[in-house]
């Protein structure tokens, strides 16, 4: 559980570089082989590693250098191959200009590929996250 904890750990900081335009982070630590999944926060559904790749790539190129990200996890476990966490991700984005407030409900699953934990499937929603 260890090294899953510190895989987490370099994923927050992964999300807090996609908040400030710099998507390449969380690239690296997606899935490369499929299956891959990501449902987003305005509703869309992707499915397929080079698929979702792609979309967290050019996904945070609407984001300003000035956001910030952090995990509040309510749940997290890994055990064999399979990980999770889930929790509100909280981030202040910067979008032409303008800081915008996202409270994200959000579910993550993760699993080994290669020896490295990857992310595997996201489901980020708006809801109504409770403060």
């Amino acid at each position: 559980m260890d090294d899953f904890r510190q895989f987490i750990e370099r994923r927050e900081q992964a999300a807090r570089a996609f908040c400030r335009g710099d998507g390449s982070e969380v690239v690296a630590l997606s899935a490369e082989n499929d299956p891959a999944t990501f449902f987003g926060p305005d509703g869309k559904i992707l499915e397929g590693a080079e698929a979702v790749r792609k979309d967290y790539g050019g996904g945070a190129a609407q984001f300003g250098p000035g956001g910030e990200s952090r995990f509040e996890i309510l749940q997290m476990g890994s055990d064999g191959d399979l990980g999770f966490w889930t929790g509100l991700q909280v981030a202040e984005v910067e979008i032409q200009g303008r800081r915008v407030p996202m409270r994200l409900r959000v579910t993550e699953v993760f699993r080994r590929e290669n020896g490295s934990w990857k992310l595997v499937h996201r489901h980020a929603d708006m809801g109504q996250a409770k403060a």
